[in-house]
């Protein structure tokens, strides 16, 4: 395994099931929900390691909210240790999956869970901020990062 890795032995869990939907599952065709969202981002990849943020369990439907009447999508995760130095790079990954699956009328929140990272305020803070937002994904490194995290992603849609 690679050296300086922040959590070099995560613990790794089955990915569940996709669960399949009849056409008349939503109410409303264009009705998005919790479950919806998570099948758009349960395969980003990790940016230290090849596995998931679900087989991280960084991240699961429950950790997802949607208020459709809103328009708002909230997801909050739990990075695997409290030190994770790679939780802005995870909420990035999390944040221009969306950008490129839903509208934009969307308001989407992003946040590490309560007490699970060391800077905790401060990662929440450049989340949700659209001009850090903005401005880290004009490097071009970062960018890359986000991109490879991403590309199993996009196999499976949007």
């Amino acid at each position: 395994m690679t050296l300086g890795l922040i959590n070099a032995n995560p613990v790794v869990h089955a990915k569940k099931e996709r669960v399949a939907r009849a056409e008349d599952a939503h109410n409303d065709d264009d009705a998005v929900d919790a479950l919806d969202v998570f099948d758009f981002v349960r395969d980003i990849r990790d940016p230290e390691h090849p596995y998931s943020l679900e087989q991280l369990s960084v991240l699961s439907e429950e950790s997802i909210t949607v208020d459709e009447k809103l328009g708002r999508i909230r997801i909050t995760f739990t990075p695997t240790v409290q030190h994770c130095s790679m939780a802005t790079v995870i909420g990035l990954c999390l944040r221009v999956k969306l950008m490129r699956c839903f509208p934009p009328h969307f308001k989407v929140d992003i946040n590490v869970s309560p007490g699970s990272h060391a800077n905790e305020d401060s990662v929440n803070k450049q989340l949700n901020d659209k001009e850090r937002v903005a401005a880290a994904l004009e490097n071009p490194n970062l960018r890359q990062l986000v991109d490879e995290c991403l590309q199993s992603s996009e196999l499976g849609g949007c």
